[in-house]
């Protein structure tokens, strides 16, 4: 927060850029982190261009301003450095129980177990694992449909 505030130069005339361009989200985190306070004590007199300025330095990471100079959401601003690390020690965990169950468990009952997803993280799309497997038979036909776009050809019936 402070670095964007620093980036932008001249005093009050960098001040009152800043707001043009992200004064909702100040008006929030005043009402939120000064209670009694709001940008229009600025214009008012009430309140002093300094004190806006050291206001606006020392938000906090999670504050509404901060989150929109960085251009980040809160789901995923959610997801600190610890939340990251305890998803990776739970994953972690929940791949070491079904490795140890397959190889210690009986392979009759143990052949259809699928390892488990991982948790769901923002910004990480989860992978779908492509099947190399031909079905025949059943509800959707013989399968020749498929073996005929596997070898290039086409389908007889």
């Amino acid at each position: 927060m402070a670095e964007a505030l620093r980036a932008r130069t001249g005093g009050i005339g960098g001040l009152h850029r800043f707001l043009e361009e992200h004064g909702e989200a100040v008006e929030w985190d005043l009402a939120h982190y000064w209670p009694g306070r709001s940008l229009l004590d600025l214009y008012r007199g009430e309140m002093s261009w300094r004190e806006l300025r050291v206001f606006l330095r020392y938000l906090p990471n999670d504050s509404a301003t901060a989150r929109q100079v960085r251009g980040s959401t809160a789901d995923e601003d959610e997801w600190t450095l610890d939340r990251q690390l305890l998803a990776s020690a739970v994953d972690a965990i929940r791949e070491n129980t079904f490795a140890t169950i397959r190889l210690g468990g009986d392979p009759k009952k143990t052949a259809r177990l699928k390892p488990p997803d991982p948790i769901a993280r923002p910004g990480v799309e989860v992978r779908k694992q492509k099947s190399n497997v031909i079905r025949f038979g059943g509800r959707h036909g013989s399968g020749a449909a498929q073996l005929a776009g596997v070898f290039g050809g086409a389908a007889y019936q």
